[in-house]
């Protein structure tokens, strides 16, 4: 019997969803730019880890993108696979490269990166070198990059140096020795840091110019280590973070048994990503976005429900609370039927509704402040991979990391109409594509 998936666009209220182009890469590494109809509207033939459409205000073009050029040939896979990264028109012309003036000559960017507002590009890389603090091994340490339009590196970053800022217990630096001694070649970094975003204007910088939330301090995201952590980008100290640690008496039953109630204090996160502050002009601005996977991760590893489900938290930085969130349970089904336990991403769109990827099934979703899910796409592109890692990088453990078929998506972005070179798509509105089953996974 074959094994049928439903794919493209499932469900989709007009009235109530947000309009915009969609662009993300799927499986197959081509990357693709769809309307709410889930008609592809252009594509180009290189991966983004992840891909992102730029604002013509930082680049005076309409359409160009950022996305990954070449892969290192580094066997390692993962954080190492990076050769080059670069910028491309609409049309797919190569207008900005880097990668091999890099250290080591290969980007080895990976999970995230960022065109600023001064033109440089900010990058998450990784660094092969030996930290100390974890013994005598080279490990896959990761930093940060800033990187001028003639490739020179003008600022640096590196984790390895910041470990004492993480708040580790006794208990945690044992745990991190251990996992790094077992496996000091893991491709993708002990810490696994999956995101990096600068903090952009904000009302805590106007209401308060000296607090700890300058508009270019960086947000990173260590997935394995359950931190959320800003680093202050004059110092490179770490000066505001959530986690690695919560009260134990708010164990995954307390989450389960208050996940209604908001505001309320921030529980125990694991395996996040994404994390950002809403900016300027959306609803929430100010607040920082999470997805929340609630996957296996902590050192040591943080205590989670039989009920696997993931998260979206909006948390406001000032008091630590979650005060608006959005589980499967806040569209009346069961946890598990939203639950990604890595990648994915969620985005606050301009009417209020959330963008959420749950990446390890390739389902893209939109959902009201009120939990309604009013869209829902599903990647029809598949691949070959070892959980999500492209195939062009052989299983690190024959017989155990074995090969199988994904439809996964890192990373989506709702791209408004007016940053790509269209001209203005049908009247969405005048089709109603609902479908008479909820959607789930």
């Amino acid at each position: 019997m074959a094994f049928v998936r439903l794919t493209g666009v499932t469900y989709y209220e007009p009235e109530s969803a947000h309009d915009s182009y969609i662009v993300f890469t799927g499986a197959d590494s081509v990357t693709r730019l769809i309307d709410m109809h889930g008609a592809v509207h252009h594509e180009w033939s290189c991966a983004g880890v992840p891909p992102r459409i730029l604002d013509p205000a930082l680049t005076g073009r309409l359409g160009d993108i950022g996305v990954q050029l070449s892969l290192s040939g580094d066997p390692r896979g993962g954080i190492y696979a990076n050769g080059t990264v670069g910028q491309l028109t609409w049309d797919g012309e190569r207008v900005w490269e880097w990668g091999t003036q890099a250290p080591g000559g290969a980007a080895r960017q990976n999970h995230d990166w960022e065109l600023l507002a001064n033109g440089n590009h900010l990058l998450l890389v990784t660094i092969p070198r030996v930290v100390p603090q974890l013994g005598s091994t080279v490990v896959g340490d990761q930093g940060l990059y800033e990187v001028a339009p003639d490739g020179s590196i003008v600022w640096e970053w590196r984790a390895g140096d910041h470990l004492d800022e993480l708040g580790f217990s006794e208990a945690g630096w044992d745990a991190l020795r251990e996992t790094v001694a077992r496996d000091p070649d893991d491709a993708w970094g002990y810490l696994e840091i999956n995101s990096a975003k600068t903090l952009g204007p904000n009302r805590w910088h106007r209401a308060d110019p000296d607090s700890v939330f300058q508009p270019d301090n960086i947000l990173i995201s260590s997935r394995k280590a359950n931190v959320v952590a800003l680093i202050d980008k004059a110092s490179g100290s770490i000066v505001w973070k959530l986690g690695p640690y919560f009260d134990a008496e708010a164990g995954a039953q307390h989450q389960r048994i208050n996940a209604h109630k908001v505001p309320r204090p921030l529980d125990q996160i694991s395996g996040q990503h994404n994390p950002h502050l809403i900016a300027d002009g959306l609803p929430g601005a100010g607040n920082i976005l999470v997805f929340d996977n609630q996957g296996g991760a902590g050192y040591p590893p943080a205590a989670l429900g039989i009920y696997a489900g993931s998260r979206v938290l909006e948390i406001d930085p000032t008091t630590r609370q979650i005060v608006w969130q959005y589980t499967a349970e806040d569209s009346g089904l069961p946890s598990w039927t939203f639950f990604s336990s890595f990648v994915s991403n969620a985005q606050r769109l301009t009417n209020g509704n959330t963008l959420i990827t749950e990446g390890m099934t390739g389902r893209l979703f939109q959902v009201t402040p009120q939990g309604d899910v009013v869209w829902e796409y599903v990647s029809p592109y598949e691949g070959r991979g070892v959980a999500g890692e492209p195939e062009v990088h052989e299983p690190r453990v024959p017989g155990v990391d074995r090969l199988s078929d994904t439809p996964l998506v890192y990373r989506a972005q709702a791209v408004p109409a007016e940053w790509v070179p269209l001209e203005p798509h049908p009247d969405l509105a005048a089709v109603d594509l609902r479908t008479t089953v909820r959607p789930t996974t």
